[in-house]
């Protein structure tokens, strides 16, 4: 060890590290050594005993070398500082407390500023390696300052050091545009690197930063040319690169087409290709297909349907269909094809035609029928479920247009138990179609098909489905024929897209194994370590190019018409769906970009009045729920328990900030097999909260807890999962605050303010409702201006004005007003007539719908004042519960 040849010395160490493991009280001999070499002249045996330290994984040896470790990153050679980086990150894992208290994370970030490029980035590859292992801790803390240390590294560095830098721009979010413009133009020169994983790096920042410049930007569109060449020049690797390339601009098309919109043809397939390639390009080539581009995409995978490899034969077909669904003005041209292909009489290209031509009529309804009587020669070819099942819901769909349609469905039924379940099913429903369209000639065969699928069948889905066609037919012969020959949607033209919220997340993981399998980290990474739930920076509000109707001129009609909500389910079957995993929590909406129009229920009243908007009125914190909340033809009659929600017996002493009502018993705990949950509703600083109590009345250990609200008329949900944290035991009780939402799914409730609840444990899930309090849905950004409230208060008609009393108030005018303020009521103007004080207030509700109000204070006795209470609105029905809100926060 002691050696002064380089080469030895390597081998040494080589040899040290190996067996350190093995035997760590020999190793710990070696210490003095690397001290040693750590103050020898040559830098190249600096780094080289550092780099070994790191090695060494001996908990024994680990703090004898933090002060060799300390010098080594201060050192004046740039080598010797960028293997002590690495080493840092190497040290943190065998012992990360040591690492934390002799402060090697703050001379980490110092290295960020190094004068050398590959300090630099060996530096940022250690900070998030550690970051990975310790998520919440805030490591890579990037500011403007540091980010420009970044890119002023980047050109410098090697290929390595580029992706770590990249990596960690990705992760960056800019504070505007006008930044994230500039950072783009830094990174666009490592789109034309020769290094893949560069190139792909590159793409991953600029499609996050995009995202945050407008499409009306001269940049924006020179940002998607250069993307194009890139991505293209991948193509043109070995095939393993291409499939990782292929998989990464199958998402960059989901999410921007237009980027590789006139490339169309570097997505055409070789004869030499191997097949995963192939079917990947295929994918893209349908993405891609338009109308301008479709007379060559089908040309193409007309030519594809005649290969002999199987697999890429059926894709090609399934391809033409897609692109008949997806490109209408080429619906009949793909359906010719498609007629060419069956003539061909080869058997899976058949089968997969009848399969496409299935959906196509589901598309296309009554326009290309004419063909089924070619469909219908071909029946005796079919031998796999799938096509066998789609050439049977043809028939039975349009078995008023085949004459034999019940000797083709009985050729079906005569192997009936051999053929598969989805099969069996769809022959079922042909049978029961069949009859209702012909029903004098097809008794016995509907017969036939009940009592096999009843009575012979093992299968439930089966047997139900069969009881429910036998119970409909024999009781209600026409409410059958509602039911079993309703309109069917049209289907959508992409099936295959990735749901956007997913499609966000994996762009972030652009160049990764996430990229490659479609699916984010946490769906392969086993333990859940260092993965982080990333997503795109929400659009700026500088930068939005639709006008949203908070913008438009004054008195503008707004375009967007409000979504109707639709009608109360039951209960049961739309709590029965629900998921009860965690919630998921949507990404968060950006101011601008959210449809004003749609939840705007003063029809262009108050926010088009504005011109330029005051501040407090739909200003920049208001953030909408994504469908449209109650629109003004709501008539919800008010229900009588809201009195015992507010338990108005059992009197509160006055809280600072909004009145919480005291908890009240919502699901008894004979009612759900031993488990009692008590709660109410608090609005504090914006949030809105449900506080639960829940109490293990039962003789065993309660554990798994979660919850579900059925959709409602605000939008409520729960904005985390239910956290008990521990076992709820016998006799236990656990208090928990369940922070909610309103960026839930919308649907009118009776009484308006009803929410339907689902809790489930271990032993079962129980079903309860209860009234929510509207005053925790009013905003802190409710107060009017005074021209504005006096506008709308002329501008919202006379009919849609509420009177009400308010009896015994025990506070004068200054005390009512302050109450009120403390909910989100807030005062606009006061004065006195004829010595009755006249307070005028406004409030906003979530879902941005305005109530005005006047109250009249009438002094009666010393002690208590009565009230009078006229509320405006542009939804009417929410006045009652506005009312309640009043004399509940009034009088508690």
């Amino acid at each position: 060890m002691q050696t002064d040849n380089l080469e030895l010395k390597k081998l040494v160490y080589l040899y040290l590290m190996n067996y350190a493991k093995s035997q760590p009280d020999m190793a710990i001999m070696a210490v003095n050594t690397f001290v040693k070499d750590c103050e020898d002249p040559n830098p190249l045996i600096r780094a080289l005993a550092v780099r070994t330290m790191g090695c060494i994984r001996v908990d024994k040896i680990t703090e004898y070398l933090c002060e060799p470790l300390r010098k080594c990153l201060k050192d004046e050679d740039p080598y010797v500082r960028k293997t002590a980086a690495v080493c840092v990150a190497k040290l943190h894992d065998i012992n990360a407390q040591l690492v934390e208290d002799q402060g090697f994370l703050d001379t980490l970030k110092d290295l960020i500023s190094d004068s050398n490029p590959m300090v630099v980035a060996n530096a940022v590859a250690a900070l998030s390696e550690i970051a990975e292992s310790h998520p919440s801790s805030n490591l890579l803390d990037l500011n403007p300052q540091s980010i420009n240390k970044l890119l002023t590294a980047l050109n410098e560095c090697t290929e390595w050091g580029q992706i770590f830098i990249l990596d960690c721009l990705a992760n960056y979010t800019p504070k505007d545009d006008r930044e994230a413009q500039s950072i783009c133009e830094r990174v666009t020169p490592r789109l034309s690197h020769a290094n893949s994983a560069v190139v792909l790096s590159a793409v991953k920042v600029l499609m996050k930063f995009m995202e945050m410049l407008s499409k009306d930007l001269d940049y924006y569109g020179t940002l998607l040319k250069k993307l194009a060449p890139p991505l293209v020049t991948l193509l043109s690797a070995e095939p393993e690169l291409q499939y990782v390339a292929l998989r990464n601009i199958n998402l960059i098309v989901q999410k921007r087409p237009e980027i590789l919109k006139h490339e169309m043809k570097v997505f055409f397939v070789k004869y030499n290709d191997p097949i995963y390639v192939k079917l990947e390009k295929l994918d893209i080539m349908i993405r891609l297909a338009s109308q301008a581009n479709i007379a060559q995409v089908l040309a193409e995978l007309k030519e594809y349907a005649t290969e002999v490899d199987v697999d890429f034969v059926r894709k090609a077909v399934r391809a033409i269909g897609r692109c008949a669904i997806k490109v209408e003005q080429s619906a009949e041209r793909c359906v010719s094809t498609l007629l060419d292909l069956i003539q061909t009489k080869v058997n899976y290209v058949v089968q997969e035609a009848i399969v496409v031509i299935k959906d196509i009529f589901r598309k296309y309804p009554n326009k290309y029928e004419s063909v089924i009587a070619t469909l219908c020669e071909n029946l005796d070819s079919l031998d796999e479920p799938e096509a066998r099942a789609a050439m049977i819901w043809i028939v039975g769909e349009y078995a008023e247009r085949i004459d034999n349609a019940d000797e083709l469905l009985e050729s079906f039924l005569e192997g009936f138990h051999d053929e598969s379940t989805q099969v069996q099913l769809q022959l079922l429903t042909a049978i029961v179609k069949l009859f209702l369209k012909k029903p004098t000639e097809t008794q016995e065969l509907v017969q036939q098909v009940l009592s096999l699928a009843t009575q012979d069948s093992d299968n439930p889905d089966l047997r139900d489905r069969g009881y429910i066609y036998w119970r409909l037919l024999s009781t209600d012969p026409v409410a059958a024929k509602e039911v079993v020959l309703a309109e069917k949607p049209l289907i959508s033209e992409e099936t295959d897209l990735i749901e956007p919220t997913l499609l966000d997340e994996l762009i972030c993981y652009i160049g990764t194994l996430a990229s490659v399998y479609h699916k984010p980290p946490s769906a392969f990474v086993e333990g859940g370590r260092g993965v982080v739930h990333k997503s795109l920076p929400p659009r700026t509000a500088s930068n939005e190019s639709v006008e949203s109707p908070e913008t438009a001129p004054a008195g503008a009609p707004s375009n967007e018409q409000p979504d109707v909500i639709p009608t109360q389910g039951d209960l049961l079957g739309d709590l029965l769906n629900l998921d009860l995993g965690p919630p998921v929590s949507g990404p968060p909406l950006a101011t601008s970009s959210v449809q004003m129009g749609a939840v705007d229920l003063l029809g262009g009243g108050l926010d088009s009045l504005m011109g330029d908007e005051p501040e407090g009125i739909g200003g920049p914190n208001f953030v909408a729920p994504p469908a449209a909340a109650v629109p003004a033809n709501l008539g919800a009659p008010m229900g009588s328990g809201l009195s015992d929600l507010f338990d108005l017996t059992s009197g509160v002493g006055t809280l600072s900030g909004s009145y919480v009502a005291p908890k009240a018993v919502w699901l008894p705990a004979m009612k759900a097999k031993g488990l009692e949950i008590s709660g109410t509703f608090t609005r504090q600083v914006g949030s809105i909260s449900m506080d639960l109590q829940l109490t293990n009345k039962a003789l065993q250990v309660m554990t798994d807890f979660a919850i579900q609200f059925n959709r409602n008329s605000f939008g409520l949900a729960p904005a985390a999962p239910l956290q008990v944290h521990a076992p709820l035991s016998p006799n236990q009780s656990v208090e928990i605050s369940l922070p909610l939402n309103t960026v839930g799914s919308v649907m009118k409730m009776e009484p308006l303010n009803n929410l339907q609840v689902a809790v489930k444990n271990n032993i079962d899930v129980f079903y309860f409702s209860t009234l929510y309090p509207l005053h925790i849905l009013f905003v802190e950004d409710g107060k009017m201006d005074r021209q504005m409230f006096l506008a709308t208060w002329k501008d919202i008609p006379n009919e849609n004005e509420a009177q009400f009393q308010i009896r015994d108030c025990p506070l004068n005018a200054e005390a009512v007003s302050s109450r009120l303020q403390s909910s989100n009521i807030f005062t606009v103007a006061k004065r006195n007539v004829e010595g009755q004080d006249m307070l005028y207030q406004s409030l906003k509700l979530t879902n941005g719908i305005w109530v005005l109000a006047e109250l009249r204070i009438q002094p009666g006795n010393p002690n208590f004042t009565d009230l009078e209470l006229s509320l405006k609105c542009r939804a009417p029905e929410v006045s009652q519960h506005v009312y309640q809100a009043y004399e509940t926060i009034l009088k508690n």
